[in-house]
C-alpha cells in the first residue's frame, strides 16, 4: 500500500524559504509521476510543481522561478521554496499517479491516486 508522508511546513516572513519533504512508501511502479499541490482556505487544490519517473518537471505559473521539485531517491520528493509571498500560504500535499502524465494532466488533481495527508505553510507579510 502506498503511503505519502510530507514534512517540512512551518511560518515564514515573505521572502523567506521553506523545503517541503515528501515520504513514499510501497510504491512499486517503473514509471509514475509525483507532485506538489497545495489547497488555501476556501480555494479549490491546485497544482504547483511535477515531477515524473524520467525527471521531466514541470511548475505552475505562479510558483515558475521560485519553487524547485526534486527527488533525491526513489523514497524522497522535495520542494525548494524560495521567495515565498503571503499568497503561497496553504497546506500543501504530497500525491503520487501511476504511470507518466502528460500536458494538462500533470498537475490535474483527478490523475493522482496517492495523497498525503499535507503540511501547513504559512507566509507572513
Amino acid at each position: 500500500q502506498v503511503q505519502l508522508v510530507e514534512s517540512g511546513g512551518g511560518s515564514v516572513q515573505s521572502g523567506g524559504s521553506l523545503t517541503l519533504s515528501c515520504a513514499a512508501s510501497g510504491y512499486t511502479y517503473p514509471t509514475y509521476s509525483m507532485a506538489w499541490f497545495r489547497q488555501a482556505p476556501g480555494k479549490e487544490r491546485e497544482g504547483v510543481a511535477m515531477i515524473d519517473s524520467r525527471g521531466n518537471t514541470i511548475y505552475a505559473d505562479s510558483v515558475k522561478g521560485r519553487f524547485t521539485i526534486s527527488q533525491d531517491n526513489a523514497d524522497t520528493l522535495t520542494l525548494q521554496m524560495n521567495d515565498l509571498k503571503p499568497e503561497d500560504t496553504a497546506m500543501y500535499y504530497c500525491a503520487s499517479a501511476i504511470g507518466r502524465l502528460y500536458g494538462g494532466a500533470q498537475l490535474l488533481r483527478l490523475s493522482y491516486q496517492y495523497w498525503g495527508q499535507g503540511t501547513q505553510v504559512t507566509v507572513s507579510s
